[in-house]
């Protein structure tokens, strides 16, 4: 059984993924929230480079970095700036150096579609087609250009390091997520469901793929970005979308 540990996994993607892939994977969660499912837990400041070499099991497999925070004005306060620096992207390059340090082979980056969201509007795309991972990066905040940032030095620790590292440019994923799409708009065409997260991330924990970038969407009406690359290099494929989770409030992994 594979050791997967989640940098980050107390949030809703780690708690998803805690209930999906429990039983499958030696998962553990690394953060410094108490995550709500039983797992096994360390304690961990993941800006702290030391303490956290020190607290990844030497024998993991899989480092899933799930790192995430959420700051206003972050382009005007520069305390902001300098916490999602941290958090996004000095953390990623930890992360990464520390899978080469202790010969773990493979790093899952959660990603968002926030690197493209300048060609997004409301959930459309406003190229006249889906946004594909050729297209220009361009993103409207500075959360989107540190998760640009994270996937370019990913490829670099990839390229020059027996390291596998797989970019996830996740859609809008929500704890509740029934009440959500009745709720919110966009999200009939953005939402990746509880469901698709889990199948999502598994297939790329087990992926061969030396380098990649993906968008994880499920396949709701108008999606605005193209998951063709994630079906065919990670054999992805959506089996519960936005209309799924509107109808049944009893959707299960």
């Amino acid at each position: 059984m594979k050791k997967v540990v989640m940098i980050g996994g107390s949030g809703t993607i780690g708690t998803i993924l805690t209930i999906g892939l429990t039983g499958k994977y030696d998962l553990y969660i690394l953060d410094k929230k108490q995550p709500k499912e039983p797992v096994t837990y360390i304690d961990v400041d993941a800006t702290n480079h030391q303490q956290l070499l020190e607290a990844i099991p030497k024998d993991t497999d899989v480092l899933v970095n799930l790192l995430t925070i959420k700051k206003n004005d972050d382009l005007e306060n520069v305390d902001n700036f300098q916490q999602m620096t941290n958090i996004h992207f000095v953390s990623s390059f930890y992360i990464l150096h520390a899978a080469v340090t202790l010969g773990i082979p493979k790093v899952v980056f959660a990603s968002s579609n926030h690197t493209t969201d300048y060609y997004e509007e409301n959930g459309r795309s406003t190229l006249g087609r889906e946004i594909t991972i050729e297209d220009y990066p361009l993103s409207k905040g500075l959360y989107g250009v540190l998760k640009i940032a994270s996937e370019n030095i990913g490829h670099i620790f990839a390229h020059d390091n027996d390291l596998s590292v797989i970019n996830l440019r996740i859609g809008s994923v929500h704890q509740e997520e029934k009440l959500a799409v009745h709720e919110d708009e966009r999200l009939t065409h953005t939402l990746l469901s509880h469901n698709d997260t889990v199948k999502l991330f598994d297939l790329a924990i087990q992926s061969t793929v030396k380098y990649g970038t993906y968008y994880g969407v499920s396949h709701n009406k108008q999606k605005p970005w193209s998951t063709e690359n994630t079906w065919r290099e990670l054999g992805f494929v959506s089996s519960v979308n936005a209309d799924v989770v509107k109808k049944d409030k009893d959707s299960k992994f």
